[in-house]
């Protein structure tokens, strides 16, 4: 499924079968998540991609080719692919071991073909086992959604018993409390209104706060405050609104993309020594990590499903806003 042009409707066409090169492979793709992010594709808002294109970084399948220079990777095992895509080794941040943030960094679908294929050509770099307890359609968005959360919240600082909210509960969000349930946080979900209250707790949410009708700050410091907040949502006024209610030295992540600014007084940062950062999702054996964690701790995400041809109706599922909570095209394979 291909954009011919920015801003095209995905269309279904058929290629040659492509060859993996050094140091790739070739991934018999049964499953891809469709991603916000996609939306750079279809939509042509990144610079630099070239078209036609075929979007897709959610990509879970199995290895059926094999280039040269593809130690340890083999003929029949079960991959995943995700936003980080690849690394190109000697820029600085590469040289420093920070290969999330490398200056030439490869993502699925913008910089070379994606997922919503049968089959897609990936550099060994961006390889990520996944464990046999896990379907490819539920392991497919744990490599972007799974890994941004995951990877976000065992970095941030936290520890078991600590106090951590989840803004939003969305496709990002879901998964979040998940994680922060199973590391042993008392979690907090924050999203607006009451339908939301449900799922969150059978999620494994402690606690639950309606946006709409409470203070979010207030009702995060009348838990003893925040020690880390994460930011799924893509709404800066609400990430705004929540940062009081870190408690001192807490810290709000940022996962949740968007162009807006946020509106925050410096003064409001001081007094507790507070933070905002942003965090990248991270590499393919971060990937790895979060794959193993979900099999682990049966974490899963909760998905609707679509078979490769209807790709255009599942991506405008995903825009709408209305998908509970991710969508993920099969292949058949």
């Amino acid at each position: 499924m291909q954009v011919s042009a920015p801003g095209a409707t995905l269309e279904l066409v058929e290629r040659e079968l492509p060859e993996p090169g050094r140091g790739e492979v070739r991934v018999r793709v049964e499953a891809c998540g469709i991603c916000h992010s996609d939306a750079f594709t279809v939509e042509g808002s990144m610079p630099g991609i070239e078209y036609p294109r075929v979007p897709g970084h959610e990509i879970a399948g199995t290895i059926d080719a094999v280039g040269e220079d593809v130690v340890p990777w083999e003929v029949g095992q079960r991959v995943g692919v995700g936003w980080f895509g690849g690394h190109c080794g000697h820029c600085d941040p590469c040289r420093r071991g920070d290969l999330i943030s490398c200056l030439n960094g490869l993502i699925p679908g913008i910089a070379y073909d994606g997922g919503y294929a049968d089959h897609v050509i990936a550099p060994k770099s961006a390889l990520a086992s996944i464990p046999e307890e896990l379907s490819a359609q539920d392991a497919a968005p744990l490599v972007c959604a799974g890994i941004t959360t995951f990877n976000a919240l065992r970095r941030s600082g936290a520890r078991p018993g600590d106090l951590v909210a989840i803004l939003g509960v969305g496709g990002l969000g879901h998964l979040g409390i998940q994680f922060a349930r199973r590391m042993g946080f008392e979690t907090v979900a924050i999203a607006r209104g009451t339908d939301k209250r449900e799922p969150a707790l059978r999620l494994g949410a402690h606690h639950y706060v309606d946006s709409t009708a409470t203070d979010v700050a207030a009702a995060l410091q009348a838990l003893g405050g925040a020690t880390t907040i994460l930011a799924t949502v893509t709404a800066p006024d609400a990430m705004s609104a929540a940062v009081a209610g870190l408690r001192p030295r807490g810290v709000m992540v940022v996962v949740g993309a968007s162009a807006d600014p946020m509106q925050i007084a410096p003064i409001a940062l001081l007094s507790g020594s507070t933070g905002v950062v942003g965090h990248a999702s991270g590499t393919s054996k971060d990937s790895e990590d979060t794959l193993r964690f979900s099999a682990l701790q049966d974490i899963r995400p909760a998905i609707e499903t679509h078979p490769l041809e209807d790709a255009a109706a599942g991506y405008a599922r995903m825009i709408s806003g209305e998908a509970r909570f991710r969508v993920v095209l099969t292949t058949g394979a």
